[in-house]
């Protein structure tokens, strides 16, 4: 049987990328959406083929079809409503940020765990074909130590400046308050901070950023760069914004004995290309994929790693670990100093 996935938050994320994603695996099953709004609701029930639309959070809980909730809901909400779900037997799959504050996510981690559910995070880039041959060729050591490594990605803005205020239902990207203290951040750089975790198999332990924000007069950033020190000894630039001009998200890993980049068209998530030039190995693939793969691929491993009983490619732990990096870079880009990286034990 398919798996039964319900969506909290009829927005446009689920909208635009992870309903069709669904829909598009024979594997999976959208059963229902809930909103605060019923017309939403069913709107959007109608839209992409769910068999349920709920006003009440609670009712789609309780529909014995969902197997699984993935969280879109405003940033601050988010453990609050994982661990609704967990309490009510559903699987949990958290769109990024996990949570904005460290208290949540510890008790997100551990409220999953100990209700027996699995949590998993919606870092997409993990499933690129070209991230998880990144990933390979550094752990086979091809590259040898990586020594540096750089990773950008913005939505490709040519001769404008800073877009304007979200308004209507995304109203809450502006808060400071229920995004989490910072913008670009955590639409976009928490999903580069995983991948490069992800790629070099390394936790970060110290960060200092510069961002044109995290001020009283401007406290939610539109750039932000970080610098990033690895308890491997890798040092990593991250670089992330809505002004830059190429709608890409570039990855390049340089090791001792030499290269490897990724290229990525943002909004089009399997394509672009690997190229990696070393002592031991030459090779360049390209991939021309459709738009929703990095999508169902995350969906996907999630339903099988509830039928295996493990942990999903990216865990709650996973999660921690960004939302870590994520208030680190805030505290750093506030008050222009490194800030050393406190791993919580769970």
């Amino acid at each position: 049987m398919a798996f039964g996935w319900g969506i909290i938050s009829a927005g446009a994320h689920p909208n635009n990328n992870i309903a069709p994603a669904i829909s598009s695996v024979n594997s999976e099953d959208l059963v229902a959406v809930y909103s605060r709004n019923q017309g939403r609701a069913e709107a959007f029930a109608e839209k992409h083929g769910a068999k349920a639309a709920y006003d009440d959070l609670d009712l789609l809980l309780a529909d014995s079809r969902v197997d699984a909730v993935f969280v879109a809901s405003p940033n601050s909400l988010h453990a609050q409503h994982g661990l609704k779900a967990a309490a009510a037997g559903k699987h949990v799959m958290m769109e990024k940020p996990m949570t904005t504050t460290l208290e949540d996510a510890v008790s997100l981690v551990r409220g999953c765990r100990d209700y027996g559910i699995r949590l998993g995070m919606a870092f997409m880039m993990r499933h690129h074909p070209g991230h998880v041959l990144a990933s390979k060729i550094v752990k086979e050591g091809s590259l040898g130590k990586i020594n540096l490594a750089q990773v950008q990605a913005g939505p490709g803005v040519r001769g404008q400046g800073p877009p304007p205020p979200r308004t209507g239902l995304q109203a809450w990207w502006e808060d400071p308050e229920q995004i989490g203290g910072a913008s670009v951040m955590m639409g976009i750089g928490v999903h580069l901070a995983d991948l490069l975790r992800f790629v070099l198999g390394q936790e970060v332990t110290e960060v200092s950023a510069m961002s044109d924000g995290q001020t009283n007069e401007q406290p939610l950033e539109h750039m932000t760069t970080l610098l990033l020190r690895f308890e491997g000894g890798t040092i990593a630039t991250l670089t992330c914004g809505r002004m830059i001009p190429d709608n890409r998200n570039d990855l390049v890993l340089y090791g001792v004995n030499g290269r490897l980049a990724t290229q990525r068209t943002v909004g089009a998530p399997l394509q672009g290309k690997v190229e990696v030039v070393s002592e031991t190995l030459n090779q360049t693939e390209v991939y021309t994929q459709g738009r929703f793969g990095n999508f169902s691929g995350q969906l996907v491993e999630f339903h099988q790693a509830v039928e295996a009983g493990r942990d999903p490619s990216a865990s709650g732990i996973d999660g921690l670990r960004v939302v870590e990096i994520t208030l680190a870079m805030i505290e750093s880009a506030r008050h222009g100093r490194t800030v050393k990286v406190q791993h919580q034990k769970v």
